[in-house]
């Protein structure tokens, strides 16, 4: 070590984590200037390691958060010491309901709130010494940031891609809101449990439908976890089929312009058409209700405006409907067909009406059967005919039946056909639809962007000119929403009532707010030019180091944050701002962590606060334990008592570097060492950061096996291989070893090999293979010793090794071996008589 190294020091982790975060600080170790920026995207090995930025809540972070957090920062840390440059930001997604309803709880404005708990959480992610450059923070709720998500609002609507439109949504009357789908959970809101109501509201939609199929057949070229592909993947559902035209009669007449257009993946079963449904909802129910069905057919849209639109989804309930009164022809078959109205027919889903095939569909099946509607086979599976009944709705595949001439098709060669014929007469077209629909943005909420739009009588809808942003959001003391579904900001006229840019005349700004999943839809891009006051993103940075190379967050985010995001991205790309189209090269999704087997709820009373563990043990301690928890894409269990482990591993680690000593590397550590640097190597690329801290407690170990004093060259390689999850005591470690500046900055390992341009150590791949393997010895097939062996020991020489253990000679007991079973290097079975 160096002079100023003592073997008598201890590890006091308080110290040392105080004194390095100083450091780093003075220095700006994890800082860019714009300049550096600049330079480290054109000349060096950029890199843009990325977490998913929190939600600054008024509790503060709770070790869930920092297990996400420092699972991030080990990989942003591991790809510096390889020789990249890494740009690691941070920043806080702070408008909201969450915060909003918080603050309107305990009564303090959310203008003073939002900086305060800011405060809080900056000060928490410091002290777990996390790579953050702090020169380029985002807050969502800044007008320097939220003035360009109200641009990236007018590109939009500049490109057609944002319009105004009435629209079913679930409504709160508890938070008195618009909630997305995900937010009801069993009928009622997941916030305040209020049983949750449908409402017809004028909102702003981003037309994502349009990238619909991008979006999908993008998900093959990106490196990013299974379960989140497949999670975009049924979210954009993409299916294959035809949009079918069904003529409206009346009187055996065709009502002209009242033909109903459905979207089937099944056409081959349009035989067994024998009704058809509307969503409540369709714009045509009014118009074709007949004067006899007109009063029941009202009563039940009014019911059905009062439930929620998830539980309209729940496939296992009772079926119900009303007839409208009107009939349709059915294209191919030209049978009248009744027209109902029920409520499992979604308005959002396909063109909000369907053809009901109750003989080849379950709900409909249960439906006809409900209400005495024909039910008609068209498929035949093997060993059916035309004339086997249906005790149950048949889905398998088949050959048609009672179709006319397309009997005896398969039901493929039948959808192909009956499409074809349909576009050749005009009732219909193959087409592809999609689940996903239009992005609703707006929101009758205070705490949000104001969306930059205008309302002129002689102009119409006007956007707020760029030169005008940011629309700043007011500090208004009466925020809370009411019942109206109208936005609080409705209430302040002094704020709306505003001259129009076009015509001079009065006008009226758009009084809702804007989602916050636009705010986060385009933080990553914003970070490396934060503090740009004339672009939203600097051009040759953004190309320098967008898109972001790696990208770790929960799995919650799976379908919404992520897929929004990519189409902001894409759109952003196809008007010539940005020159890629995919946001996230590589996407990692980190596990959850619970205490003590349960998981962690402030009911519950086991929210691990972490502030006062790290001031126990040390942010060190806390980042290795709870990346030795479990595989991080899987999470673990808190428990107390294991803190023990990992403070222990990097006292002793302590202990060990400063008694190293100069001498030769014994060849069974150099072979453990190589094996090491492989196996943490491997595994920090593959984000198994628990069996890489067991590799290193293993070596560990070994090093100091039966009290040996260790080389320096076999403790040197270890400081940064540790690194990663111990920033802190690395630092230390490097400078005792008499080393100037950072250790993440350094640039060879000096006494040991590494890889170009960094302090990583390498490894050679004939030293990682062990002299020696560990042998299991049975006798009649149970476990009676492990022996060191050596590698490639022949099968005679084993026994006869085998033979002389004590333990084995014990239970062998005189007798006679009848047969040995021999695994080369790993078993030895002998069998006695």
């Amino acid at each position: 070590m160096s002079e100023h190294s003592h073997v008598t020091d201890s590890y006091f982790p308080a110290e040392i984590e105080r004194k390095w975060q100083q450091r780093w600080d003075e220095r700006g170790t994890n800082t860019f200037t714009g300049d550096e920026l600049r330079r480290a995207g054109r000349e060096g090995r950029p890199f843009y390691n990325l977490m998913m930025f929190p939600y600054p809540s008024a509790e503060g972070l709770h070790v869930g958060n920092i297990y996400a957090f420092t699972g991030a920062d080990i990989f942003g840390r591991f790809k510096r010491l390889q020789g990249h440059d890494v740009f690691e930001p941070i920043g806080f997604d702070a408008f909201g309901i969450h915060s909003e309803n918080f603050a309107l709880k305990i009564g303090v404005h959310p203008m003073e709130l939002i900086p305060r708990n800011v405060e809080r959480f900056t000060r928490q992610l410091r002290r777990v010494g996390l790579m953050y450059d702090w020169d380029h923070t985002v807050d969502t709720t800044q007008p320097e940031y939220y003035r360009w998500t109200q641009w990236i609002f007018l590109q939009l609507y500049k490109a057609g891609l944002a319009v105004k439109k009435e629209a079913p949504v679930n409504w709160c009357p508890g938070c008195n809101t618009v909630l997305a789908n995900e937010q009801v959970i069993a009928g009622e809101c997941e916030r305040c449990g209020t049983a949750v109501e449908m409402r017809n509201l004028s909102q702003w939609f981003f037309k994502i439908t349009d990238y619909a199929g991008r979006l999908l057949d993008n998900l093959s070229g990106i490196d990013w976890s299974e379960t989140t592909k497949k999670a975009q993947e049924n979210w954009i559902g993409r299916s294959e089929g035809a949009e079918i035209r069904f003529p409206v009669v009346h009187g055996g007449e065709e009502i002209a312009a009242s033909a109903i257009s459905v979207f089937t993946t099944r056409p081959d079963t349009l035989y067994g058409a024998s009704y058809m449904v509307l969503a409540p909802e369709h714009p045509l129910v009014e118009h074709l209700t007949t004067a006899e069905q007109r009063e029941t057919v009202e009563e039940y849209r009014r019911r059905v405006a009062a439930t929620d639109m998830v539980s309209r989804k729940i496939t296992e309930k009772e079926k119900t409907g009303v007839d409208t009164g009107a009939r349709a022809i059915n294209p191919i078959s030209g049978e009248e067909i009744p027209i109902w109205i029920a409520d499992y027919v979604l308005m959002e889903y396909g063109t909000g009406a369907i053809m009901a095939v109750p003989g080849h569909d379950e709900r409909d099946f249960e439906f006809a059967r409900k209400f005495d509607l024909p039910i008609r086979r068209v498929v035949a599976g093997e060993g059916d005919t035309a004339a086997t009944p249906l005790e149950e709705a048949y889905t398998g595949p088949g050959r048609l039946v009672n179709s006319g001439r397309y009997d005896g098709l398969t039901w493929q060669d039948a959808k192909q056909a009956i499409t074809m014929q349909l576009a050749h007469s005009g009732a219909g077209t193959p087409r592809t639809n999609y689940r996903l629909h239009d992005w609703c943005i707006s929101r009758q909420r205070y705490w949000g962007p104001p969306i930059p739009i205008l309302y002129c009588d002689t102009c119409g809808t006007v956007p707020v000119p760029e030169d005008q942003l940011p629309v700043l959001l007011p500090q208004v003391e009466d925020f809370k929403p009411d019942a109206s579904g109208i936005s609080p900001l409705a209430r302040h006229e002094q704020w709306y009532r505003t001259d129009c840019p076009s015509c001079g005349g009065e006008a009226r700004r758009e009084t809702d707010v804007s989602d916050t999943f636009l705010d986060s839809a385009w933080y990553f891009l914003r970070y490396p030019s934060a503090g740009n006051s004339q672009l939203p993103f600097d051009p040759e940075v953004t190309r320098a180091w967008l898109p972001v190379d790696s990208y770790i967050g929960g799995n919650e985010h799976a379908v919404l944050h992520l897929l929004y995001s990519r189409f902001i991205t894409m759109v952003l790309k196809d008007l010539g701002h940005i020159d890629f189209e995919e946001p996230f090269t590589r996407f990692r999704a980190h596990g959850l962590i619970v205490k003590d087997g349960a998981k962690m709820s402030k009911s519950r009373g086991n929210v691990v606060v972490p502030d006062e563990y790290i001031e126990e043990w040390g942010a060190d301690t806390i980042r290795t334990y709870l990346m030795f928890l479990g595989p991080y894409e899987e999470g673990g269990d808190f428990r107390d008592a294991g803190i023990t482990g990992p403070y222990n591993f990097l006292n002793r680690l302590w202990d060990t570097v400063l008694s190293a000593e100069e001498r030769e590397l014994d060849a069974g550590v150099e072979q453990k060492l190589h094996a090491t640097i492989k196996k943490v190597t491997e595994d920090l690329d593959a984000l198994s950061y628990n069996t890489a801290v067991a590799a290193m407690m293993e070596y560990l170990n070994t090093v100091r096996a039966g009290g040996r004093t260790p080389e320096r060259a076999a403790v040197e390689p270890l400081v940064p291989l540790v690194a990663p999850f111990a920033p802190h005591l690395a630092e230390e470690f490097w400078e005792r070893m008499g080393n100037t500046g950072s250790i993440f900055d350094a640039r060879s390992g000096g006494r040991f090999p590494t890889v170009e341009g960094g302090v990583w150590p390498t490894f050679d791949p004939a030293k990682t293979i062990a002299n020696t393997v560990e042998f299991v010895v049975q006798v009649n097939g149970k476990l009676r010793a492990r022996m060191e062996m050596p590698r490639g020991i022949g099968e005679g020489e084993a026994r006869e090794a085998a033979l002389a253990d004590p333990n084995v000679q014990r239970f062998i007991d005189g007798k006679q071996v009848r047969k040995t079973i021999f695994v080369a290097d790993r078993l030895l079975n002998l069998v006695v008589g």
